[in-house]
């Protein structure tokens, strides 16, 4: 009886807006949450931003009976708002003059951007070099507006002789649209327009100036894909009648191509992720040095002139309806600015503490860089020690980066779970995959370890781990299975 009330006890907790709305804010990243001061100061007038010495503290209280019903003929006293509680002489908010743990400015980078053509103008161009009728032209259009941000047209062909009659009102057969298709192939950059992998290395191979080596790697392509693809070179040495050393060399003209031609040409006006570090950690004198991005921490006061009409109906001596439906207006600004100000310094808070726990936690790894220092952290490990809530940390870690002085990390990747070696210590799994990665790199790609053998490898290392969890490790680590590592 006693879990069941519990439950229902539990069950009964609701976030308010605020709360759920602070959560959001503490998971923004700094960019984001620079996106999200923007609309904050553009919705709410009552919000300012600066270094304005009339600015008003972050700390007001609420009115007092200002949701009560009036007549229209109603006379208002003074005494029915209080407006002192809104005025201050204390015009800067404290969390900004009591905290030093803040980036400097000069530190700060800007995010560029990609300018220039965009990719499907680039290819657009290069079609008036060559003699089109207006159907031909429309058709390569179209099939140039169908290419990928990889390069690629992935639409069967009749799906695309379909569109061009429903939306072009061009009519023409699967055939005509391949034969445009092959001037396409001939755009630069080399392989675009390509319906697959497959045709994409072709050609590029074609392309190139052809000399045996390449001749080799384009027949391979052409005639053995799965059999190339597969890493069966046995095979490949069978059905071409070649030597290894040929074979190799033919392997190397196909490393050299370019999978992704569309991701090689940087005037198609995305973004260009750079990512903003929300913390630094430096090592001064020997100890660890913390500090939060100042674009993170902005100075943000209540709007002069918000403040003076709350000073202009204080002082006026009879106060109409009109007067009341204003300064209700007003409070409501105001009390969200409030708020916001109050968000803002909660997350600088909570970002800080969390992260100065991390940085403790793990400070034998944040001094020397050495990954095999990290010791096996869990989300609750750091919320108990700061006293927060599990989720709390799971939204400062999943979406934050620090600039430490081994790069710049996302917080998540400190984090790890732990296992038992032989000697019965707790150990990181962080740990084993960096063995595990040393092991795969360092193994004879002629030969390449089986998981079976890594495990064995690891276990005479003193990680008893199973076939299966080494297999999901090395999947983690983006490593294919040993057949797909294996190289002439």
């Amino acid at each position: 009886m006693a879990l069941k009330q519990y439950l229902q006890f539990k069950l009964s907790q609701k976030l308010s807006p605020q709360q759920i709305q602070l959560m959001k804010l503490i998971q923004l990243p700094t960019q984001a949450f620079e996106q999200r001061l923007k609309q904050e100061l553009e919705e709410n007038p009552a919000l300012d931003t600066g270094k304005e010495k009339d600015a008003e503290e972050d700390s007001f209280d609420e009115f007092d009976n200002t949701e009560d019903d009036y007549n229209d003929n109603e006379t208002i006293e003074a005494e029915d708002i209080n407006v002192d509680d809104y005025l201050s002489d204390d015009e800067i908010p404290d969390y900004r003059t009591n905290v030093n743990n803040y980036s400097a400015d000069d530190e700060e980078k800007s995010v560029p951007y990609a300018a220039g053509t965009s990719f499907t103008q680039h290819l657009i161009n290069q079609l008036n070099t060559f003699r089109l009728s207006d159907q031909e032209y429309e058709i390569a259009v179209f099939l140039v507006g169908s290419v990928d941000e990889s390069g690629y047209i992935r639409r069967d062909l009749s799906d695309i002789t379909d569109d061009l009659a429903f939306t072009q009102n061009v009519y023409t057969t699967p055939e005509e649209v391949e034969k445009v298709l092959d001037i396409v192939h001939q755009l630069d950059p080399a392989g675009v327009g390509a319906r697959g992998l497959q045709e994409c290395l072709s050609i590029q191979l074609h392309r190139k100036e052809q000399h045996p080596d390449v001749e080799l790697a384009t027949n391979i392509i052409d005639n053995a894909f799965e059999q190339f693809t597969k890493k069966h070179y046995k095979k490949l040495l069978q059905k071409f009648s070649i030597t290894e050393d040929q074979l190799k060399a033919a392997i190397e003209e196909v490393e050299r191509l370019n999978p992704k031609p569309g991701g090689s040409y940087s005037g198609n006006n995305r973004i260009v992720e750079h990512v903003v570090p929300d913390f630094a950690i430096k090592i001064v004198d020997g100890e660890l040095d913390l500090t939060l991005n100042g674009r993170n921490a902005p100075e943000l006061h209540v709007s002069r002139e918000y403040n003076n009409m709350l000073k202009g109906y204080k002082e006026s001596k009879e106060k109409s309806k009109a007067q009341k439906d204003a300064v209700l207006f007003i409070k409501q600004k105001l009390d969200a600015a409030k708020w916001f100000i109050e968000a803002v310094r909660q997350r600088q808070q909570t970002l800080f503490v969390t992260m100065s726990s991390i940085m403790n936690y793990q400070k034998d790894y944040f001094l020397t860089g050495d990954e095999r220092q990290l010791k096996p952290m869990i989300l609750k490990d750091i919320a108990d020690e700061i006293e927060m809530d599990v989720s709390t940390v799971s939204r400062v870690a999943n979406s934050k980066y620090v600039d430490t002085p081994y790069g710049t990390k996302l917080i998540k990747e400190f984090f790890s779970e732990s296992m038992t070696n032989d000697q019965g210590e707790e150990v990181s799994t962080r740990e084993i995959k960096k063995i595990l990665e040393t092991v795969i790199e360092e193994e004879d790609k002629r030969k390449p370890l089986t998981d079976e053998k890594l495990a064995g490898i690891l276990k005479e290392k003193g990680y008893p781990i199973a076939r299966r969890t080494v297999a999901k490790y090395r999947e983690q680590l983006d490593f294919p299975v040993a057949r797909l590592r294996k190289k002439i």
